[in-house]
C-alpha cells in the first residue's frame, strides 16, 4: 500500500529540515497545516511532503524562509521548475527520486532517470544520483520512515537499469587479453547492486567476466579452474558473511579453489584486518579503486 501520511520525524529524514524547525515554520509562517491525530500527534498528508520537498530545496539554493513563506503552492513549485533549469537541478533530481519511491511511482522514476541519462550518461548518473539515493534508503529504512517494499521497488527499478546498460554492452568486443573475472556474492548474500555495476564497468572497459549473482556456495567456484584456466573472482560482502565469519569464509574460499585471486568489495570488508589476507587476495574500498587495479593487470600481460 502507497504510504499517504506522515510523522513530522518522517518529514524530517525525507527532507532533511530538523523537526524542531518544520515545527517553528508552522508556527511562525503557517508553512504546513498538519492534520491532527486522536491524541494530537501531527499527521501530514502528500502534499505537505511534496512541499517541504520543496521547500527544502529552495533552501538549498539560498533563499530566506521568510521569502519562501509568502509564496502559494503554486509559486514555490514555479521557484522550483525555474532553479531546476540551473546547476541545483541535481538537488531537485534526488528530490524526485525519493518522491517516487515514496509513491512508488515507476513513471517519475523513469521521467527522471531519462532526462539525467540523456543529458549525463549512465556512469554519471550511478554515481551522482543513484548512489547518493540508494544511501539515503539504509537511513530512511532504519528510522521506519519508509519499510522494506520502497527499498525493493527502488533497486529493482535500478537494477532493471544497470541490465539493460549491460545488455548493450553485449555486442562490444572484449579485449583479446582480457583474463576472465567471475563474479560472485557468497551465501546469504543478495545485495547485488554493486556487484552488477562492477559486472557494467568491467564490460564497458573491455573485459570477460561471468556473472554468477547472488548467493553461491563456495564449492561450485572451483568448476571455473578446469583446463588449466586461472580467473579472478570478485565478490562483493554487505550483509553476509559477517564482519566475525569473514575470516572463516576467506579461508574457506582458499581451501576450495586452490588459493585463486580473489578481489573483494563492499561494506563488511571496510574494517577487515589486512593481516589475515593471503597475497591471493585483495581488498578495495571503491569500484573505482578495483578498476584501476584491474587495468594495470591487464597492461602487465
Amino acid at each position: 500500500m502507497i504510504k499517504s501520511t506522515f510523522s513530522i520525524k518522517d518529514l524530517e529524514n525525507l527532507s532533511g529540515i530538523k523537526a524542531h524547525t518544520i515545527r517553528i515554520w508552522e508556527k511562525r509562517h503557517h508553512l504546513l497545516e498538519p492534520d491532527r491525530s486522536e491524541t494530537n500527534i501531527r499527521v501530514y498528508n502528500l502534499h505537505a511532503l511534496q512541499k517541504i520537498l520543496n521547500v527544502s530545496y529552495l533552501k538549498n539554493t539560498g533563499m530566506k524562509i521568510s521569502a519562501i513563506a509568502t509564496l502559494s503552492n503554486e509559486e514555490i513549485e514555479h521557484r522550483v521548475r525555474t532553479q531546476a533549469e540551473s546547476a541545483h537541478q541535481h538537488n531537485l533530481r534526488l528530490q524526485e527520486l525519493k518522491l517516487a519511491m515514496v509513491n512508488f511511482d515507476e513513471n517519475l522514476f523513469n521521467n527522471v532517470y531519462e532526462a539525467e541519462l540523456s543529458q549525463k550518461g549512465f556512469d554519471k548518473v550511478f554515481y551522482d544520483l543513484l548512489i547518493p539515493l540508494l544511501e539515503e534508503l539504509g537511513s530512511l529504512w532504519q528510522t521506519n520512515t519508509i519499510n522494506i517494499a520502497h527499498e525493493h521497488f527502488i533497486s529493482n527499478l535500478i537494477k532493471q537499469k544497470l541490465l539493460i546498460q549491460t545488455q548493450v554492452l553485449d555486442s562490444r568486443q572484449e579485449s583479446l587479453d582480457s583474463p576472465t573475472y567471475i563474479l560472485f556474492l557468497p551465501e546469504n548474500e543478495m545485495h547485488d547492486l554493486g556487484l552488477l555495476f562492477l559486472n557494467y564497468r568491467l564490460r564497458s572497459a573491455g573485459f570477460h567476466t561471468i556473472f554468477l549473482g547472488a548467493s553461491m556456495k563456495l564449492d561450485t567456484l572451483s568448476f571455473f579452474q578446469r583446463n588449466g584456466q586461472n580467473p579472478t573472482f570478485v565478490t562483493f560482502i554487505t550483509v553476509q558473511p559477517t564482519s566475525k565469519k569473514l575470516p572463516k569464509f576467506l579461508k574457506k574460499f582458499n581451501s576450495k579453489v586452490n588459493q585463486a585471486p580473489l578481489v573483494l568489495l563492499g561494506t563488511k570488508t571496510a574494517d577487515l584486518d589486512q593481516e589475515i589476507l593471503t597475497p591471493n587476495q585483495k581488498v578495495f574500498k571503491s569500484i573505482e579503486h578495483a578498476m584501476n587495479y584491474f587495468e594495470e593487470q591487464l597492461q602487465s600481460i
